[in-house]
């Protein structure tokens, strides 16, 4: 139910904001709007103020909007509101219309950005859990606990990092841009200051798919080795063990953080040999025997001893001034912006993956995800969606917003538009592309479930 709902409440927003950038440019040019509807199909809802003003509709299928204007093209004209017509108005005036949608787009995520600096968001400290066996990261020296403090590219130039999300941005800049990243750690009681380096630019990928993160090995936001839940009648409670257990030792081993405790468990695989634990208890060291279960998941064997491992990571409120609010807003949508761009290009080129293009599951899915994390998080996941959104609509194919803008640039140059007959060929040929992709994006989607019983 959360995830229907954050998914309309995003499209809402992100559709009625673009659609509304071309209305609003529209009316100040002088053209008549005759209808402004969110969503396609059959009109589930109107108003009108009077005959001759704009038709507000909902329509059944959300999955997009349109602004329907007065042009000569579409149907005929009085004499006396021709001059009010689409196709009447100057280049400049039909340019500045059609680019106003995708470009509200892109305000509206410097807006939500900036909100969010100037209000602050909830999010983990960058302190990390232990990295994965054999990754990048482990070989690099991190260790569970450490806490990144500063980036950078060319280990000259650092930026501060305040939470995992400043990490985690760095990480896919440096993997899309194939450069090195350095870090500068501490570790788990704020001393060993040193310098640390990932060489990103290393990796035969420029890809950010899960092999890719896997050999980075970066852990999550540290969470300490405590049981925060243990299964009633599994084997964990049947063993002993309670919620709030501090886990130190499991089978002789170490156990520093909440992700090297979750392989240790799902890593054994003998319900004959019993694992031992060492934890520790108001104040008190117990050793425990717990004997665990196995069970199929992914089509792979992992153990399972019925507890939820890991409390809450470290948390704290990342917000910035007005003015450093601000650049930083408008830094992150051209940032953002450029990597769409450079995504997109990659894909068409082979470079990257075309599995990275999703369709309206996973939006919906991401939707909940952020909604449940709270308002701050949905308000990003908005930001990236508005901007996604400007990006793809200014593209150079015929049914978007750049397509057209294509077209007037050709009339600019050229002095005439492009004929009836091209036109018509570069719609369909346009629509072909658009309902590709539309099909790739939807069989994304629906690839994790084939084959499924």
């Amino acid at each position: 139910m959360i995830t229907a709902l954050a998914f309309l409440v995003a499209l809402g927003v992100l559709i009625t904001v673009h659609e509304y950038g071309h209305y609003r440019v529209a009316l100040a040019c002088g053209v008549k709007v005759l209808r402004f509807s969110l969503g396609f199909g059959p009109v589930l809802w109107r108003y009108q103020r009077s005959p001759d003003s704009t038709e507000f509709v909902l329509s059944a299928l959300p999955l997009g909007g349109y602004v329907r204007m007065l042009d000569e093209r579409e149907g005929p004209v009085r004499p006396e509101e021709r001059d009010r017509a689409f196709n009447r108005k100057p280049l400049w005036q039909r340019s500045a219309v059609v680019a106003a949608g995708p470009l509200a787009n892109l305000v509206l995520a410097l807006v939500l950005f900036t909100g969010l600096h100037w209000g602050g968001v909830e999010e983990a400290k960058a302190r990390l859990n232990g990295p994965v066996a054999r990754s990048l990261a482990e070989a690099a020296g991190l260790r569970s606990g450490d806490w990144v403090q500063a980036v950078s590219f060319d280990g000259q130039q650092w930026d501060d990092v305040r939470a995992m999300s400043d990490l985690r941005w760095s990480v896919t800049q440096a993997v899309l841009g194939q450069l090195p990243l350095h870090l500068r750690v501490v570790d788990r009681q704020g001393h060993a200051a040193r310098e640390l380096l990932l060489p990103l630019d290393t990796l035969p990928s420029k890809d950010m798919n899960a092999e890719v993160l896997r050999r980075i090995g970066l852990g999550g936001a540290f969470s300490e080795p405590r049981l925060s839940a243990v299964a009633p009648d599994g084997p964990a409670a049947r063993a002993g063990l309670q919620p709030g257990d501090l886990v130190l030792q499991v089978d002789g081993a170490q156990i520093g953080d909440s992700d090297q405790l979750l392989e240790r468990i799902r890593s054994h695989l003998d319900i004959t040999v019993p694992m031992a634990w060492l934890v520790e208890r108001g104040g008190r060291r117990l050793e425990i025997s717990v004997i665990p279960t196995v069970i199929e998941e992914g089509g792979q064997r992992i153990g399972r001893v019925g507890v939820a491992p890991g409390q809450r990571p470290e948390m704290l409120t990342v917000s910035y001034g007005f003015g450093e609010g601000m650049v930083r807003a408008v830094s992150r949508t051209w940032e953002i912006s450029a990597l769409t761009l450079k995504m997109l290009g990659r894909m068409l080129i082979g470079e990257a993956s075309l599995k990275n293009i999703s369709g309206p599951l996973t939006m919906a899915d991401y939707a909940g995800q952020s909604a449940r994390l709270g308002l701050g998080q949905f308000v990003g996941y908005l930001a990236l969606l508005s901007i996604s959104i400007g990006v793809l609509n200014l593209l150079p194919l015929p049914v978007l917003d750049g397509g057209h803008l294509m077209y007037y640039l050709f009339e600019a140059l050229t002095g005439h538009p492009p004929s009836d007959i091209w036109l018509e060929r570069l719609q369909r040929g346009g629509i072909v592309i658009m309902l590709l992709v539309m099909s790739l994006a939807f069989y994304n989607d629906a690839a994790p479930y084939l084959g499924r019983h």
